[in-house]
This record gives C-alpha cells, structure tokens and sequence, in this order.
C-alpha cells in the first residue's frame, strides 16, 4: 500500500464517522448533546476533505 491509498482509506473512515455521529445528532439526542455530536461529525467531514485533496500531493 502506498500513501495514496492509506490516505483514500482515512478518508473513506473519516466520512463513515462523520456520517454516524451526525446521525446520532439527528436522530438520537434531541438535546443539547446532538449540537456537540453535529459539530465533531462536521469536523470529521472537513479531516476527511483535507485528507482527499492531500492524497495527489503526498
């Protein structure tokens, strides 16, 4: 495996997380806690969009 592909790797768990604690946000804590939950998710999405347009550069 080169860099190219641990860093397709990254980005595909990183999407695959953001996408289940923005679901848990939605659909699980109605609360205060979804707004923390909403945010990491978001975060997770912008890690993964670095790491997608890092991986030609590398």
């Amino acid at each position: 495996m080169n860099k190219n592909t641990v860093l397709g790797y990254a980005t595909l768990i990183m999407i695959i997380m953001g996408v289940l604690l923005v679901a848990l946000a939605v659909f699980k804590y109605d609360e205060i806690a979804g707004y923390g939950f909403g945010a990491v998710g978001l975060g997770f999405f912008a890690n993964a969009w670095v790491f997608n347009a890092l991986k030609g550069r590398v």
